[in-house]
């Protein structure tokens, strides 16, 4: 299915952060780039963006998208983007005689918008928007801007910026049939050179349907207010479901401070497990040369690895950069990490004493940290299939292990932080088994 993103206007009210608000980077991706690699995620790759001021720069920009990110970018040229939205689709009407998305340059979305809404099917007469009816309680809209809707029955009854009677919010994600394109001409000729006009010409003969998105979040950026908004709520879906405690609430907030600057650099998600692996591997060493000392610097720097370890998948997922490969290669740094980390807790305890059951221990823990990350795959995809992708389940991993070596180290106890290690990490494979087969 082909996808049409309007990009004509100029967005005067972020003039601060750029001359073009289609450029204005959000996160470390232009609002445009950011818009065209959401809806590539639902399975798009043919594009159309209308383009008008500053166009020749946006074109530039979202060629460098195009052979970056190897999707079909096509320019349509407005040359009339002062005037209202619905003249930019317009220009597009040759070039669609079927189904296609339609979307705003400036909008952030939740990607599972857009899957859902490729699948509807709407007659050739007809045009599908997508709607949110949580006005009561959506703090992420600006209520004098946003365009309302007033849906009866899972029709359009009326749409526009200033209407008082309404029980929804246009999110500026459509799924058109060409007939948007006769809608808008039908408004022209009443004055009314909006896309809201067209489809408010459409709704007048029973043709424009809504669909609910639900929970989904989406975000029109159009000033200050609402792009700090959508950083936040972009920020606020780095949570996993698979997360540990440790993670959710210790790790996790402190991490996503530091991607929030990082994504602005051009460090990859691979650079930053490196850097993590490194800081581990460091750990370790101190951890080898003995003393109290070594002993609260290599915890310290154990934990501060175990934080930057979730700035590479935030990464990742906030610029688009998730590949097969990189969650590959930081699992592998992970688990050498891990291994330097309990050899090295475990000579350091061996040493001081001499004891060699102190060596068991550290092999039950060695063991037991390799098998907790073997059984992961397989129990996170368990827990996934039952709570879908919504929600936490319980899960105790590296972020925990990290954790109990830190405070091990602190408090002079390493000995009682490997037992813990040991213990925990064991107990908790041998509850993943129990949950599986009881699944099976």
């Amino acid at each position: 299915m082909k996808c049409l993103i309007i990009a004509a206007g100029k967005g005067s009210r972020l003039s601060k952060r750029g001359d073009s608000k289609p450029l204005i980077s959000l996160l470390g991706l232009s609002l445009i780039e950011r818009t065209i690699l959401t809806a590539k995620g639902s399975g798009i790759k043919d594009f159309y963006v209308v383009t008008g001021y500053n166009g020749e720069k946006l074109r530039k920009h979202l060629n460098r998208i195009c052979h970056k990110k190897n999707i079909n970018i096509s320019h349509i040229i407005n040359e009339e983007w002062e005037k209202g939205n619905g003249i930019s689709v317009l220009k597009a009407k040759k070039l669609f005689n079927e189904n296609f998305i339609l979307l705003m340059a400036d909008h952030i979305f939740d990607e599972s918008i857009l899957m859902r809404l490729k699948s509807k099917k709407i007659a050739d007469d007809e045009v599908m928007l997508a709607v949110d009816y949580n006005v009561e309680e959506n703090k992420l809209i600006d209520i004098e801007d946003v365009t309302k809707v007033l849906v009866d029955g899972g029709k359009i009854v009326d749409i526009g910026k200033d209407i008082e009677n309404y029980n929804a919010y246009d999110t500026g994600i459509f799924l058109c049939s060409p007939a948007i394109f006769n809608g808008i001409e039908r408004s022209l000729s009443t004055g009314d050179d909006s896309l809201s006009g067209g489809v408010k010409e459409l709704a007048g003969r029973g043709r424009a349907k809504t669909f609910d998105i639900k929970e989904s979040y989406w975000i029109d950026v159009d000033n200050e207010e609402t792009f700090e908004k959508a950083e936040s709520r972009l920020l606020s879906t780095l949570n996993k479901t698979s997360d540990g405690p440790i993670s959710r609430y210790l790790n996790r907030p402190i991490s996503t401070k530091i991607s929030r600057y990082l994504v602005r650099t051009k460090i990859t998600p691979n650079c930053v497990s490196l850097i993590s692996f490194a800081i581990c591997s460091i750990s370790a060493l101190f951890f080898f040369l003995g003393g109290y000392i070594s002993l609260v610097i290599g915890g310290v720097l154990a934990q501060i690895s175990s934080i930057i370890d979730g700035c590479d998948g935030e990464i990742a997922r906030l610029k688009f950069q998730k590949t097969d490969f990189g969650r590959w290669f930081d699992a592998v740094l992970d688990r050498y990490a891990d291994a330097f980390l309990l050899f090295g807790l475990t000579f350091y305890v061996f040493s001081s004493s001499g004891n060699l059951f102190y060596l068991f221990i550290g092999f039950l823990a060695i063991i037991g940290t390799f098998m907790n990350s073997y059984t992961a795959d397989k129990y996170d995809g368990l827990m996934k299939r039952k709570i879908g992708s919504k929600g936490y389940y319980f899960r105790i991993g590296r972020d925990a292990r990290l954790f109990i070596i830190f405070l091990g180290s602190l408090v002079n106890l390493p000995l009682l932080a490997l037992i813990i290690i040991a213990l925990l990490m064991n107990i908790e494979n041998v509850r993943r088994i129990v949950a599986l087969y009881k699944y099976e």
